[in-house]
C-alpha cells in the first residue's frame, strides 16, 4: 500500500497557487481567505507530525513581529481621512492624527507575511525533507541538498529550544534575565554541532557529490550562452511588465521566452549528472485532484493579474478607498485550496480503517 502522503508535485502546485495572492495583492479580504485556507491545511497536516511544533513556533514568531509593526505603522504614518484619535502634536514622530488607513495598511502588510509563512509551513509538513531533495532537478542536486537542510534548520532549532527549555525547567531553572540564557544557549549550540557532524558523516558515507559526465567545451559554451540569454530575456520581460504597462504583452512574451531558454539550458546541464531512483512515486486519484486544484487556482489568479489587474489593487490611503473590493471568482479560487486538507483527512481515515493497529 502506498504512503499516506500525497504526491510532492501536486503539493508544489498547491504551494504556487496559495502563494500567488500574498505576492500579488494587499486586499485584506483575499489575504484573510488565504490565511484561513493555509491554516486549515496546516492544522490537518500537523496532526501526528513531529515537526509541526517547530513550524508553529516560526509562525507565532512572525505573528508577534506583525503585531509589533501595526502600532509602529499607526504611530509613524499620519495620512488618511478617517481619524481614530489624535496624539499631541508636540510629541516627536508619533504626534498627530492616528488614522484608520494606517491601521489597515499595517494589517494588510502583516497578513501577506503571515500568510506566506503559514503556506510554506503547511507545504513542509506535507512534503518531508527527503521528498524535497528528490524533487530537486539533476543540475541543481547540490543546491537542492543545501536548500533542504536550510529548510529543516529552523523547525529543528525551534523544537530543540523547546525541549531544552522544558528540561531545564524540570531541573528548577527559571528565566529572569539575560544571564539565565546561558543554560539554554549552550545545550542548543552543542545539539546543533552534533546534528551538523552527524549530517556531514552521513553525506560522506553516501558519497555526496555524485558522478558527472564529461562535457565538451563547445556544448558547455552553448549551454552557458543559452542560460545567459534566458536570464536576459527574463529580466527584460519582468522589467517591461513592471515599468511599461502598455507593453505588458511584449513583457510576457519575453519572460516566457527567457523561462523556456532557462529550462532548456537546465535540462542540458541535468544530462551531465547521473541519478538513480529506488522507488517511483505513483499518481493516485487524490494526487490528480490536488494537482488540478492548484493549477486551476493559479491559472485563475494569473489570468486576473494579467487582464484585470485593477481587481487585485488595494491601497487604503486617499485618493483610493480604504474599503476593499471582492470578486467571487477570486474568492472561489482561494477557497478551492482548502480541498487538499479534506482529501488528506479522508485518506487518513481510510488508512486507519484498513490498519486499526
Amino acid at each position: 500500500m502506498r504512503d499516506e502522503a500525497l504526491h510532492p508535485v501536486a503539493w508544489t502546485a498547491w504551494l504556487v497557487a496559495a502563494a500567488l495572492p500574498p505576492l500579488t495583492t494587499r486586499n485584506p479580504l483575499y489575504l484573510t481567505l488565504t490565511l484561513l485556507v493555509a491554516g486549515i491545511n496546516f492544522s490537518v497536516l500537523g496532526q501526528g507530525n513531529a515537526t509541526a511544533r517547530g513550524w508553529a513556533s516560526l509562525v507565532r514568531f512572525g505573528a508577534t513581529l506583525w503585531l509589533l509593526t501595526i502600532p509602529f505603522t499607526m504611530l509613524t504614518n499620519h495620512h488618511g481621512d478617517i481619524v481614530l484619535f489624535t496624539l499631541p502634536e508636540s510629541w516627536p514622530v508619533i504626534g498627530g492624527p492616528i488614522t484608520l488607513e494606517s491601521l489597515l495598511y499595517g494589517l494588510t502588510g502583516g497578513l501577506a507575511i503571515i500568510g506566506l509563512l503559514l503556506i510554506f509551513s503547511a507545504f513542509n509538513l506535507a512534503v518531508d525533507q527527503a521528498r524535497l531533495l528528490r524533487m530537486a532537478p539533476a543540475f541543481a542536486y547540490q543546491a537542492g541538498v543545501v536548500t533542504a537542510i536550510a529548510v529543516a534548520f529552523v523547525p529543528q532549532m525551534a523544537s530543540s529550544w523547546q525541549d531544552i527549555r522544558e528540561a531545564q525547567q524540570v531541573r528548577g531553572h527559571r528565566f529572569h534575565g539575560l544571564r539565565d540564557l546561558l543554560p539554554l544557549i549552550m545545550p542548543l549550540l552543542v545539539t546543533a554541532l552534533e546534528r551538523a557532524m552527524q549530517l556531514a558523516e552521513s553525506m560522506e558515507a553516501r558519497g555526496f557529490g555524485g558522478v558527472t559526465v564529461a562535457v565538451s567545451p563547445r556544448d558547455r559554451t552553448i549551454t552557458q550562452t543559452m542560460l545567459l540569454a534566458g536570464l536576459a530575456g527574463l529580466g527584460i520581460g519582468l522589467g517591461a511588465i513592471g515599468f511599461l504597462p502598455q507593453q505588458r504583452a511584449l513583457g510576457v512574451a519575453l519572460t516566457a521566452a527567457g523561462v523556456l531558454l532557462l529550462m532548456i539550458g537546465f535540462w542540458q546541464q541535468g544530462r551531465t549528472v547521473h541519478r538513480t531512483t529506488y522507488r517511483r512515486w505513483v499518481w493516485g486519484r487524490r494526487d490528480r485532484m490536488v494537482l488540478a486544484i492548484g493549477v486551476t487556482s493559479a491559472l485563475i489568479w494569473l489570468a486576473t493579474w494579467l487582464m484585470r489587474g485593477e481587481w487585485l489593487f488595494y491601497y487604503p490611503y486617499p485618493p483610493y478607498s480604504p474599503w476593499p473590493t471582492f470578486h467571487t471568482v477570486l474568492g472561489f479560487a482561494i477557497l478551492m485550496l482548502a480541498i487538499p486538507a479534506l482529501l488528506v483527512q479522508q485518506q487518513r481515515q481510510e488508512v486507519g480503517a484498513l490498519d486499526p493497529s
